[in-house]
């Protein structure tokens, strides 16, 4: 069949020709459904891979590995209100985007976010060749049968941090350092917010940078609307929608305070086990959300906003707690465990890239 196709349409390339054969998988969420408003159902059929199958899964997100007893928080599914999302097909997703580079730029949500489409990919196909290598921060995983790189670009605040003869300095006027990276990308997911209100020993930087003044520090969410906004001044000049799609992950949130989801008597998310019914989170949205919405609706060129924040906040059980990076001496309650909440992000990021409108051209 292949070379019949061949024969008589030439001017497709064999990307396109594959998709065009290729099926649509059921359930695609409507391009009018918020598929970001919802509630998470009990549903035996997840996770959608076992974790201790995905031989490159980093030790902080190995929850199960790591010693957490309870299994239940892998068994839940988003259910959009109004609609339904397609099942995560990896084998599809890989045919869709051959050839192409896929890049994650931002924190360790981000890393957390690559890692779960990683393992994803490969629990399609378990048997293909894949690649794994780090050049400068930038990790790159290849899946060579379909020349699909997966990428992460380790920037935590998007804009530049320059070690000058002062110390270290936060620019928030430039991405130059960084967008260099981000060129000759078919996808890009950006995300920073968790590191914009570090201080003292881990703040990486010693001043800031903005306009033509140096400064010793400033309020951090002005600093932060700063940053995107010099930050979405680069897509609007550097992007072509046509070639490129690009999206925000997001404001990914932590699980520190119970009184945020009417528990006082919890001090963090470690003893939770179950995420909360309904769809509304009873201690509202972090004010970072209303910041980059700002931002986002300013810009000239088409951004995806990956709103995972409220669908998020609702997951209160699926934090690493004392089983993460730290052991019985942590307590990480802002990243994820993996299998777990990164892999409906990447869900959600899989109905966008999949519709027919969306198709990446060559």
């Amino acid at each position: 069949m292949g070379m019949l196709v061949q024969s008589s349409l030439l001017h497709f390339s064999s990307a396109v020709l594959i998709l065009l054969l290729l099926p649509m998988p059921n359930g695609m969420a409507s391009g009018e459904c918020d598929v970001f408003t919802g509630t998470w159902v009990h549903d035996q059929s997840y996770p959608l891979y076992d974790p201790a199958k995905c031989p490159f899964l980093q030790h902080e997100f190995t929850c199960q590995k790591n010693g957490r007893p309870d299994l239940i928080y892998t068994h839940y599914r988003w259910q959009p209100l109004a609609c339904n999302l397609p099942r995560f097909n990896g084998r599809f997703l890989l045919e869709r985007l051959r050839g192409k580079r896929i890049m994650f730029v931002g924190d360790s949500l981000s890393l957390n976010q690559w890692q779960s489409l990683t393992c994803m990919l490969h629990s399609a196909v378990p048997t293909s060749n894949y690649s794994l290598t780090r050049v400068g921060d930038v990790s790159i995983f290849s899946f060579t049968e379909y020349g699909v790189k997966v990428m992460l670009h380790r920037s935590v605040y998007l804009v530049d941090v320059v070690r000058e003869t002062i110390g270290r300095v936060l620019k928030l006027d430039s991405v130059e350092g960084g967008a260099k990276l981000w060129k000759n990308v078919d996808v890009l997911i950006f995300n920073t917010w968790h590191w914009w209100s570090r201080r003292g020993p881990t703040q990486p930087w010693d001043y800031i940078e903005v306009g033509h003044q140096i400064i010793k520090d400033m309020d951090r969410m002005k600093a932060f609307q700063r940053a995107l906004t010099t930050w979405a001044g680069w897509v609007d000049a550097n992007i072509d929608p046509t070639k490129v799609k690009v999206f925000f992950q997001g404001i990914s949130p932590s699980h520190y305070n119970g009184s945020l989801w009417n528990e006082p008597s919890a001090k963090s998310c470690m003893q939770e086990r179950t995420p909360l019914s309904g769809s509304r989170y009873p201690g509202g949205l972090p004010a970072a959300v209303a910041v980059l919405k700002v931002v986002l609706s300013k810009m000239k060129k088409p951004v995806t906003l990956l709103d995972i924040t409220a669908l998020s906040l609702l997951r209160k059980d699926a934090h690493p707690s004392i089983y993460g990076l730290g052991g019985s001496t942590g307590n990480d309650c802002s990243h994820w465990c993996l299998a777990g909440v990164p892999d409906t992000w990447n869900q959600l990021l899989y109905n966008f890239l999949i519709q027919r409108k969306n198709m990446i051209h060559n």
